[in-house]
């Protein structure tokens, strides 16, 4: 392939890179090691349909790790500082302390981050943080024993995953990240309760607005509890005040307690959607490049990789495709609508949410 001479990229001394469609860089790249989960949460990944005969893919379908580090090292040369590793659950995949080494000494990553339930995390913090891991972020939607045991489809052991908090901690990825999806009639009774426990470790919360992401969970409006009304809730509790952002294209609206005792987040992508400031591409596990966490399709990198494609090749792939993205699904949904969410869309495990 050759590069095409005509391409422009926008740059400023702020935020330098590649620019899509719509003028948002190329800063983050989000790669799903394999589609595997050891829970069933129902909101992604139910029993019912992920049973034990389901056929996830095979080894020789998933990228292997020569080929991720090989879109990582494009993305990079592109602009992308943050990488992110996720799954289905990453901590399954037995070598993640050799890819997390590889992936850290490529010059440009800034950021180097995964995402996990935390059930597998305990013994293996401290050979991430080791390897080069700089951050943690654990899904973990209630402290209620029952709640929380019924969103993981029965499979979570919440001990395990506290366990795996204080690991990280120990071993220096923190502060922790702590992500919680809030559903109306499932956990937001609950919520508060969380928000105490983490208060004052320097962990940081962020409630996520139940989104309709793939096609698995019967998303419907009345589902969703607005950040706002948790926001309320919480500022009655525990006043609270609005910080500025960490950086150009945070997702979340963070807030400190009043009293000095933390920081939480809200990821508002229904109520308050943030497409104009999306910076991330996701990289499924079968090599599928997706420019939005809502894609209906993506582009096959896994072809060109078994092809023998060279790094400006794959380069030039990625450019292109950055270049062509247009993406601005959660603010054209109409949630009041009953067709609001597109059909057949990506699902989550598949990139990592």
């Amino acid at each position: 392939m050759s590069r095409t001479p005509d391409i422009v990229e926008f740059r400023d001394p702020e935020r330098p890179g590649l620019r899509d469609a719509l003028a948002r860089p190329l800063h983050d790249l989000r790669i799903s090691l394999l589609d595997r989960c050891n829970y069933r949460c129902p909101y992604c990944m139910p029993e019912s349909e992920y049973h034990a005969d389901y056929q996830f893919l095979r080894k020789s379908q998933r990228l292997t790790h020569d080929e991720i580090h090989a879109v990582a090292r494009a993305a990079v040369r592109l602009g992308v500082s943050k990488l992110r590793l996720t799954g289905g659950e990453p901590l399954l995949d037995k070598n993640l302390p050799s890819l997390v080494s590889r992936l850290a000494a490529l010059p440009g990553v800034e950021d180097l981050a995964l995402t996990t339930n935390a059930q597998l995390l305990a013994p293996i913090a401290k050979t991430l943080a080791d390897s080069g891991l700089h951050r943690i972020t654990v899904s973990l939607d209630s402290l209620d024993h029952e709640v929380f045991r019924r969103m993981s489809g029965g499979r979570g052991d919440l001990a395990k995953v506290l366990d795996g908090i204080a690991a990280a901690e120990a071993a220096g990825l923190a502060p922790v990240k702590i992500n919680t999806v809030v559903q109306h009639g499932v956990n937001e009774h609950t919520v508060l309760d969380l928000l105490e426990h983490f208060r004052g470790s320097g962990h940081i919360v962020r409630l996520i607005e139940f989104m309709d992401v793939g096609n698995r969970n019967g998303w419907r409006m009345d589902q969703v509890v607005p950040s706002r009304e948790l926001l309320a809730a919480i500022d009655a509790r525990w006043p609270v005040e609005a910080v500025g952002r960490n950086y150009a294209g945070e997702v979340a609206r963070r807030y400190v307690y009043r009293d000095g005792q933390g920081e939480i987040g809200f990821i508002s992508s229904v109520t308050e959607p943030f497409c104009g400031g999306c910076s991330r591409a996701r990289l499924s596990a079968e090599g599928v490049l997706y420019t939005c966490l809502f894609a209906t399709h993506g582009t096959n990198l896994r072809e060109p990789l078994r092809e023998g494609a060279t790094d400006e090749e794959l380069e030039d792939i990625l450019r292109r495709i950055w270049l062509q993205r247009a993406d601005r699904y959660s603010e054209l949904r109409r949630p009041e609508a009953a067709d609001a969410h597109a059909p057949h869309k990506v699902e989550m495990y598949r990139i990592g949410g």
